[in-house]
């Protein structure tokens, strides 16, 4: 949960921004505190502390709590260590590295496996697949395409939003969208969704918790990194979504019934054909 509200927390009201700080700097404090409590000391009313719940993705302040604690309890400390100008290459090495594997055991403890388990019938069961996805996300809808159209389903990843707009209102019933977006807040990208969904199309999104994107998709695996994509290029949110990428195929490629290893070396076949021999 904290590591949710990091992420989201620039995205929020001003007021429910208040009440995100007083959870960051007092988590423990408030798992014990009351509704009351926390709205007297982030200085806000008891209906915004509520809100501010349903926001991050929680029911409601008890489900919040109780999220809260389990985090505290169990939850694998999220490492961040800042690099400096003077660090030795040694030294950034760790740390982008340490940030990483940190962030990837997140994901692995806290996808929830309803949710993961409803997208994998999703995509088990369409005929067509379309990846969507803009910057850095679109890199990762291509990866999505270069893995799934190996296992004989038709596909197709579109990072231009008109192609993808004209594509959505296509897609009809037997068809599945899969959405790819750190912060799910971008205009296009939702309109994009809007359209697939009228069509008849399910949609799996691969993104934050409490975002807009979250919210519209058939399905939604939540992949809660802390990362200020506004400034930086995504680093950790993007290997989280390609991990969860290739849970994503084997585990449909295994509900299909696709023979996976047989599937990747007889589409291999034509690229190792025009490879040069070795020397002997």
């Amino acid at each position: 949960m904290l590591e949710r509200i990091r992420g989201m927390q620039s995205g929020l009201r001003r007021s429910e921004q208040k009440i995100a700080e007083v959870v960051l700097k007092r988590p423990h404090s408030v798992v014990n505190a009351s509704v009351a409590e926390v709205a007297r000391e982030a200085q806000v009313s008891q209906p915004t502390v509520v809100r501010f719940c349903r926001s991050i993705g929680c029911a409601g302040f008890q489900d919040f709590k109780l999220r809260l604690a389990q985090d505290l309890a169990t939850g694998t400390p999220y490492v961040h260590e800042e690099v400096r100008p003077d660090d030795p290459v040694v030294d950034v090495a760790a740390k982008v590295l340490n940030r990483s594997i940190a962030s990837l055991t997140r994901v692995r403890n806290h996808t929830n496996p309803e949710a993961l388990e409803a997208a994998v019938r999703i995509l088990a069961e369409a005929q067509r697949m379309e990846f969507y996805g803009f910057g850095a996300s679109g890199v990762v809808a291509m990866d999505a395409q270069n893995k799934f159209f190996r296992l004989g389903i038709p596909c197709v990843a579109y990072t231009d939003f008109h192609v993808q707009a004209m594509s959505a209102t296509l897609l009809g019933p037997n068809a599945a969208a899969l959405v790819i977006s750190h912060t799910g807040r971008t205009r296009e990208l939702l309109r994009s969704v809007d359209l697939a969904l009228d069509s008849g199309a399910k949609v799996v999104a691969l993104t934050s918790g409490g975002s807009p994107l979250a919210e519209k998709a058939t399905v939604s695996l939540l992949v809660d990194v802390v990362e200020d994509t506004s400034m930086y290029t995504p680093m950790v949110s993007r290997l989280a979504h390609l991990a969860m990428l290739d849970v994503l195929q084997v585990a449909v490629a295994l509900r299909r019934g696709v023979n996976l290893a047989e599937s990747l070396a007889r589409s291999k076949r034509p690229i190792r054909e025009r490879r040069l021999g070795q020397r002997g």
